[in-house]
């Protein structure tokens, strides 16, 4: 029996992609935002697609900020984007 693979929706751009395919970003406990690389830190968490673009999009239209419900600096999105271009 082949095991499905978790579907999540990209804030950014809206579309639905396998978990594996999307980057979790996490509001920890402490309300610190993190880049959640193994998609197990708890805390409140939010999908975007693994592109410069998407993320682009997601700061612009605040869609990140609205999903993890915290304003989120500009300095954290140019981390994200950093990690992006290094996984490239």
């Amino acid at each position: 029996m082949e095991k499905k693979v978790p579907q999540r929706r990209c804030t950014a751009c809206m579309e639905t992609k396998d978990k594996r395919e999307l980057m979790r970003i996490v509001k920890s406990p402490d309300g610190e935002i993190l880049f959640d690389e193994k998609g197990k830190m708890s805390g409140r968490g939010a999908y975007i697609c693994k592109s410069t673009a998407c993320l682009e999009k997601a700061e612009k239209k605040k869609s990140l900020s609205r999903a993890l419900g915290t304003e989120i600096p500009h300095e954290v999105y140019e981390k994200l984007k950093e990690k992006i271009n290094a996984d490239g």
